[in-house]
């Protein structure tokens, strides 16, 4: 008999090839509707300046947020999106409150738990938020608007939040990355969110096994 992570990845696979398809029909069907089909030149000189860019995202992430969320979280997170804002906030601390780690059992149910009901919140948020602020949305948000400013530090503030509890704990470990990531924002501040973080995370590894060797943490 199949374990739950062998179904957790063949299903995570399944959903995942699905939600790719999905992605692609919505083109393909305007396409084939219109019967208008792009010259292959033109799509490879627009594809050409992008593709290194997004596959390279693609990859670092993956590397980056499997250990954090978990086999099933990580699935979850890709098929729905909005990881880095939501989905890896929401399992971070679901597992900090649990006291587990992502890569252990009970973190693979609580993460994919988490991210599920993050999915299914943001869902309904958002189309209450459309419902009801739609017409006093653009009048708020508008540049003259007093609240207008508050919009964009939301993110911030969100991981400020987050990452303070952590900061304080493991305050010794916190320092490097936190260099790390402010020197290349600052040499390189066009570097997408996904680089910088898989930057931060290895010098993090990194300092924290230096460290350890060097006596100055426990395990």
């Amino acid at each position: 008999m199949k374990t739950f992570t062998d179904k957790m990845h063949t299903w995570g696979r399944i959903w995942t090839v699905s939600a790719i398809a999905v992605l692609f029909m919505v083109p393909l069907g305007v396409t084939l509707y219109y019967n208008a089909w792009p010259e292959f030149s033109t799509l490879w000189k627009a594809l050409i300046s992008v593709i290194p860019i997004y596959w390279a995202t693609a990859i670092i992430e993956v590397i980056t947020y499997t250990p954090l969320l978990g086999a099933g979280g990580t699935y979850l997170s890709f098929v729905t999106g909005n990881i880095t804002n939501l989905k890896l906030p929401c399992a971070l601390s679901a597992l900090d409150r649990a006291k587990v780690k992502a890569t252990s059992e009970e973190g693979e149910i609580i993460s994919t738990i988490a991210i599920a009901s993050s999915s299914i919140t943001t869902t309904l948020v958002i189309a209450v938020g459309v419902l009801l602020f739609a017409p006093v949305l653009p009048t708020i948000t508008a540049p003259d608007s007093v609240i207008k400013p508050a919009f964009d530090y939301v993110i911030p503030a969100l991981f400020g939040a987050l990452g303070a509890s952590y900061f304080s704990k493991h305050w010794k470990i916190s320092i490097l990355p936190i260099l790390a990531g402010v020197i290349v924002y600052i040499l390189a501040p066009s570097f997408a969110v996904g680089t910088l973080l898989f930057v931060t995370i290895v010098v993090s590894i990194a300092g924290a096994l230096g460290m350890y060797k060097l006596g100055w943490i426990k395990e």
